[in-house]
């Protein structure tokens, strides 16, 4: 049995210590943003943070991180206002997407202590693998991110802090009930 913090919220897991945090988080709490790539820490799709700092989940058995805070793509930020997930939109760097919240992850752990990473700090701290090679948009987006925190830019794309998930959807109108009652599919149609 296991006892950390998950998302800021105690967890206890009954489950073999050896069990690597990422099928905790996934198959017990139900937490999907973070993926299963490669299962020997390579690729970075499961990285969260613990303790503040980026971790490869696959490869941290949970007997491990006893006591230990853990922070999921979930809940680095509830309404997405955190300045990475804002720059990785407004850059648009995701492309298939499947990598993407590892990459968030350890770049948000990154500004979080280096409050002006250079280039090279930015590759040395994401050694995530993106298979659709959007590295140059990651390495602005990073840069960008630094700038939003230190209040030298602010991004319109993405929803402002403190907008609610919903109203967020209300706005954009591809995601607007259309006016009428739902239309049934029937088979045939």
């Amino acid at each position: 049995m296991t006892r950390f913090t998950v998302n800021g919220q105690a967890v206890h897991y009954r489950m073999d210590p050896e069990t690597p945090l990422l099928f905790a988080l996934r198959e017990a709490s139900n937490l999907t943003g973070t993926k299963y790539g490669c299962g020997t820490g390579h690729c970075g799709a499961c990285t969260v943070h613990i303790d503040g700092r980026a971790a490869r989940s696959c490869r941290v058995p949970i007997g491990s991180i006893e006591g230990s805070l853990v922070t999921t793509i979930e809940a680095l930020s509830r309404d997405r206002s955190h300045p990475v997930q804002q720059a990785w939109v407004a850059g648009f760097v995701p492309q298939c997407g499947f990598c993407q919240s590892g990459m968030i992850m350890a770049a948000a752990a990154l500004i979080d202590r280096n409050p002006d990473p250079s280039d090279a700090d930015i590759d040395s701290a994401i050694t995530n693998i993106c298979r659709c090679g959007t590295y140059p948009r990651i390495r602005e987006a990073v840069r960008r991110a630094v700038r939003v925190r230190n209040g030298e830019e602010r991004i319109a794309a993405a929803p402002p802090p403190g907008i609610d998930p919903g109203d967020a959807a209300r706005e954009v109108p591809s995601l607007r009930p259309l006016p009428g009652p739902p239309r049934q599919r029937r088979i045939g149609d």
